[in-house]
């Protein structure tokens, strides 16, 4: 028996068009070994992309967004607890092969969403998350730049773009936090709100005058890492039938210590 392999689109293809490729399921009567659900109507050219990419056969089938939005994140989840990516495939060379191409320096206003500033940045967020990183550490010093993820308290080098493109990426990220880019000599403190394969991500951003440069600190906030039940704390069936009962209570208070 002949197997396939499933076809790659990029993430943020799937989302911008709305379409998911997935195998056939045997409940499925199509001859067809593929199916694309999508959540929006699907174009000519989009159609003709999928033709060629499923040259065996497609079938279509329509998803409401909330589902869509579900198996899409499953799917860019890659075995993480969070989404895999925001951005296209960086190359064999990764995030340092992306960040060594930029240029310095460049018009932030000018920047488009497929400037190579724009995806490093997006692509440390996403690579960040999907490690499940507190905080980003990116610091300047005289003859390099450094970015470092904290990982289970333990802060580990990821990248060293070039020193000269440092202005450009603090000034990025401070355009992201709605921060003063031309304020240099004070600490600045401000935040994002993004979206990670429908995950909401909140990213507090700090900034530190120093002598080399500013130095940012972005931590990571996945609202939806910490959402647990009294069923997942791994308490026993009667233990938890008494929380059950004593939080259910009109009057007291329960005291948690450890």
């Amino acid at each position: 028996m002949m197997t396939m392999n499933k076809p790659e689109i990029s993430y943020s293809y799937a989302r911008r068009f709305g379409v998911l490729i997935e195998s056939a399921t045997k409940a499925e009567t199509s001859p067809a070994p593929w199916v694309v659900r999508h959540c929006k109507p699907l174009g000519v050219s989009v159609l003709a992309e999928l033709g060629r990419k499923l040259p065996e056969g497609f079938a279509l089938n329509w998803l409401e967004t909330d589902e869509f939005e579900r198996r899409l994140a499953r799917a860019y989840e890659g075995g993480s607890s969070v989404a895999q990516t925001m951005v296209d495939d960086l190359g064999d060379g990764g995030l340092d092969a992306l960040a060594h191409t930029l240029n310095a320096p460049i018009d932030l206003l000018e920047a488009d969403d497929e400037a190579p500033i724009i995806r490093l940045i997006n692509a440390l967020l996403s690579e960040a998350v999907r490690e499940g990183a507190s905080d980003i550490h990116i610091e300047s010093f005289e003859t390099r730049m450094v970015v470092r993820f904290r990982v289970d308290g333990m802060l580990r080098e990821v990248l060293q773009p070039p020193r000269a493109v440092a202005g450009v990426i603090v000034s990025r990220i401070k355009v992201m936090a709605n921060l003063d880019i031309a304020e240099k000599r004070v600490p600045q403190d401000g935040r994002i709100s993004l979206r990670l394969a429908g995950r909401p991500v909140d990213v507090r951003v700090s900034t530190l005058p120093s002598g080399q440069g500013e130095r940012v600190v972005l931590r990571l906030l996945d609202k939806e890492a910490g959402r647990l039940t009294l069923d997942n704390l791994g308490l026993t069936r009667e233990l938890q039938a008494r929380l059950n009962a004593l939080i259910h209570r009109p009057h007291g208070i329960l005291l948690v210590t450890g």
